[in-house]
């Protein structure tokens, strides 16, 4: 239980730093390409790469505060950088195939579930 309180905290943290720079962004850069989520997304998979070496190499908090921070915070922030960490590790173990493939199921998948539900939901609803 101590465990999802950790994960819980760092959710609530995650998800309102998204939701705020995501509105900073919009705002700055305006709201015609999804440039607010782009940028998280980027921004997202550049801190938990640091992180991931600062975990690796100086640093190795306690399993709650990684929780925290990997699964919590970042999670929240972002889960493309989950994403963007799984196909780093896939890489550097030498599995280029898997992470392209990886990728390319990820990107296509997603986006083909999102058009199904839509539709689904449009022909249950409509």
């Amino acid at each position: 239980m101590k465990m999802i309180a950790f994960i819980a905290a760092g959710g609530a943290i995650g998800a309102v730093a998204r939701h705020l720079v995501a509105g900073q962004v919009g705002s700055l850069l305006g709201h015609g390409f999804p440039w607010a989520i782009l940028i998280v997304n980027v921004v997202g998979s550049f801190l938990l790469g640091v992180l991931v070496e600062i975990f690796a190499l100086v640093w190795s908090p306690s399993m709650e505060l990684r929780a925290f921070i990997v699964v919590g915070v970042m999670g929240a922030f972002t889960t493309f950088s989950t994403f963007s960490m799984d196909v780093v590790l896939l890489y550097e173990r030498g599995q280029i195939m898997n992470a392209a493939l990886y990728i390319a199921a990820s990107v296509a998948f997603s986006v083909i579930a999102f058009f199904g539900a839509m539709r689904l939901s449009r022909m249950v609803l409509t």
